[in-house]
């Protein structure tokens, strides 16, 4: 299940369930009263750590479900949702200017508008100089060039620097948007074991790593960009607007013995031309953003196929499999290679375009300023001035022309972090049980440990798995859940652990009682095999002597020397021993209940008797809940329960005592009678 383990309460039970980095707390504090490990370096937080600690957890519901229009066609309701989809991601991204948000946001936001200011007026002082040192040199007046000189380094300076901070303050913009959007979608994702049910229900989220890693840190960064490039130009385009139209004057031009005056003549061609070219891009690149989502995805699909295939390389290894794969990977990258062949079109286009457009920009001011130079009207100052004010004005009004591509990169990032946001809204109403079918969680009564009340486990679609189940577990009690093959026994167990929501009825555990599951396929993390023991806790919470003895207890020993080393413990490990493994795990953690999902499949029938047997001797106290198919190992329970596959669901159809207890009567014997009463009745 890829989970080591579960939450003892849910966010609707009497405490909210916590994420992955708080239950390492709670395992710490619960453990506290036993050692008292060193303090990590960890303690010393990072600026990024700080960023998401203040103001990511702080996180705002999901937004209302918006029904698509019935009478919209199938293109235009397509169209509709991806419209939706950027709207969706504005509403978790403006939260960074939120009183939620970042402390630091608008200083950075207003910081960097007043820089844009002052960036747009140094640039004017260097047109201006532009205009007085041609001038000076037209008229070989060689003081007023040594002079002007002198006055150039300080604005070349200043412009250096207002560049320099202008890119502190851009940057630390999108590195601290992108902090605190990724700490919000991270702890929405990893909440309430999101992450794992995302794989069980329809909707567009694949590679939801890679949303959040690469299309996140677009979705942020170009916004920021555009802008910050689009206040720069319009701030250009009005300026130098106006020194085009003050130096240029109106243009004379006699045709057909008439003379036409034309006001204004370099604003209007600097119109005209940027018209010409934002329409030929806007033109070309008009399919740009669908390509750009298509070759992410694909992208995306060719990075989960080479992890798929690491991941699972001893299986693949031992079945000789290397073919088959390198015929998925070769098909995946193809797809891969055909919509990059698809981007570098309409690069190849858009380039044409801006390629020419920047070419052909410094010729044209100096060509319609010609015949006012020629006749006298104009200074060479003046016409470099204007060539300069043209040039400034027509890369503000070609913004577009430079930067569709990458505005069409970010719309189709933002539209997939979307989807993946519009996928955890889902999950999260469920949770409320927003028109869902939803298993409620809380506390037993009495002394009970676990308590199944008319619980039902459904897919998320309504169709049923496990229907009407009603089981009570008290302290110490060892149950052993059978079955058949698909009658829903995992399921059953994820429902139990708080991953499964889709259903009816409650689960209830008791109040301050700590759950910790051991499924088929433990995980194993990265970094040394102390991290992988210890895990969820810290690697120093325990002593190397006490990881030493736990791997000793469960048939570890070669292992001991190599606590410390840092290895691909995920590969290098067999079955067995990961699920060895995972018992050590256990031992240290010393749960109050524990929930054994086929956690000795791997295992022969001698070592999983042996294991159960230290489980038992070392935890004598905890309640244990097991799932398995082997018969043996109902020698190490006090009770068996029994789902049997039926119309409408797996239904719990015997609940008998391994180790008679006097005075204990089975709840299960009671419900059957009682319908059985009810039924009479009727």
């Amino acid at each position: 299940m890829g989970k080591a383990e579960a939450r003892s309460k849910s966010s609707d039970g009497p405490s909210s369930a916590r994420t992955s980095s708080s239950r390492k707390a709670s395992a710490k504090a619960a453990d506290q009263e036993r050692k008292d490990p060193a303090p990590s370096e960890a303690d010393e937080k990072s600026e990024f750590v700080e960023v998401i600690a203040e103001n990511g957890d702080d996180v705002e519901p999901p937004p209302e479900i918006v029904e698509p229009d019935p009478e919209l066609s199938a293109e235009e309701a397509e169209q509709a949702r991806k419209d939706y989809l950027l709207t969706r991601f504005w509403i978790s991204a403006r939260g960074y200017w939120g009183r939620s948000g970042d402390r630091l946001a608008w200083l950075f936001t207003i910081g960097l508008l007043l820089l844009i200011v002052a960036n747009v007026a140094v640039q004017y002082g260097i047109n201006v100089w532009n205009r007085a040192i041609f001038d000076a040199i037209e008229k070989r007046d060689a003081a007023s060039v040594f002079h002007l000189t002198a006055i150039f380094f300080p604005l070349a300076i200043g412009s250096v620097l207002l560049g320099v901070a202008q890119v502190f303050g851009r940057m630390g913009i999108q590195r601290r948007w992108r902090a605190w959007l990724t700490n919000a979608v991270v702890s929405r994702w990893l909440t309430n074991g999101r992450y794992y049910q995302l794989n069980l229900v329809d909707g567009d989220h694949k590679n939801p790593e890679y949303r959040i890693a690469e299309d996140l840190r677009i979705a942020t960064d170009s916004p920021v960009d555009f802008v910050a490039g689009v206040t720069s130009a319009l701030l250009s385009a009005v300026t130098f607007i106006v020194v085009l139209w003050t130096i240029g004057g109106a243009l004379t031009v006699t045709l057909g013995g008439s003379s036409i005056s034309i006001p204004g003549f370099l604003v209007i061609a600097a119109i005209i031309y940027a018209a010409i070219a934002s329409g030929s891009i806007t033109a070309i690149g008009r399919s740009f953003a669908q390509i750009s989502e298509d070759k992410n995805q694909a992208e995306a699909e060719f990075r989960y196929i080479l992890t798929r295939v690491r991941e699972n390389g001893e299986s693949i290894a031992l079945l000789g499999g290397e073919t088959e794969e390198r015929d998925g990977i070769d098909k995946t990258f193809s797809n891969v290679l055909r919509q990059w062949a698809r981007l570098a079109g309409q690069h190849m286009r858009t380039t044409l375009v801006s390629q020419g457009s920047n070419l052909i920009a410094p010729v044209v001011p100096l060509l319609l300023c010609a015949p006012k130079f020629l006749d006298g009207s104009m200074s060479l100052g003046q016409v470099m001035q204007a060539a300069s004010a043209f040039t400034i004005v027509q890369t503000a009004f070609g913004w577009l022309v430079d930067n569709y591509p990458r505005l069409a990169d970010w719309n189709a990032c933002a539209r997939r972090i979307a989807s993946l946001m519009m996928s955890l809204d889902g999950l999260e109403r469920a949770e409320t049980g927003d028109g869902f079918g939803r298993i409620e969680r809380g506390e037993t009564e009495g002394e009970a440990m676990l308590s199944l009340n008319d619980l039902s486990v459904t897919l998320d679609d309504g169709t049923a798995v496990v229907g009407e189940t009603e089981v009570v577990i008290e302290p110490g009690e060892r149950l052993l859940v059978a079955g058949e093959s698909g009658t829903g026994k995992s399921t059953l167990v994820r429902a139990i652990a708080g991953l499964w929501p889709w259903g009816g009825g409650s689960v209830g555990l008791h109040a301050d009682r700590r759950l910790f599951m051991l499924p088929q396929k433990p995980y194993v993390p990265s970094g040394t095999l102390r991290r992988a023991v210890a895990y969820p806790g810290a690697a120093e919470d325990w002593t190397i002597d006490e990881i030493s003895r736990a791997l000793h207890k469960v048939g570890l020993d070669h292992l001991k020397d190599k606590i410390e080393e840092d290895a691909p413990w995920d590969q290098t490990l067999s079955g067995g021993e990961k699920q060895r493994l995972a018992f050590a795990r256990l031992l240290l953690h010393a749960p109050d209940i524990v929930v054994l999902d086929e956690a000795t499949s791997a295992l022969d029938e001698k070592s999983q008797d042996k294991m159960m047997e230290t489980v038992t001797t070392e935890l004598p106290k905890a309640t244990i809940v097991s799932v398995a198919h082997r018969v043996e190992l109902e020698a190490f329970h006090s009770r068996k329960i029994v789902l049997e596959r039926r119309k409408g669901g797996a239904k719990l159809v015997s609940d008998v005592d391994l180790i008679p207890r006097k005075g204990k009567r089975r709840l299960l014997g009671r419900f059957l009678r009682q319908r059985q009463a009810a039924g009479k009745a009727a």
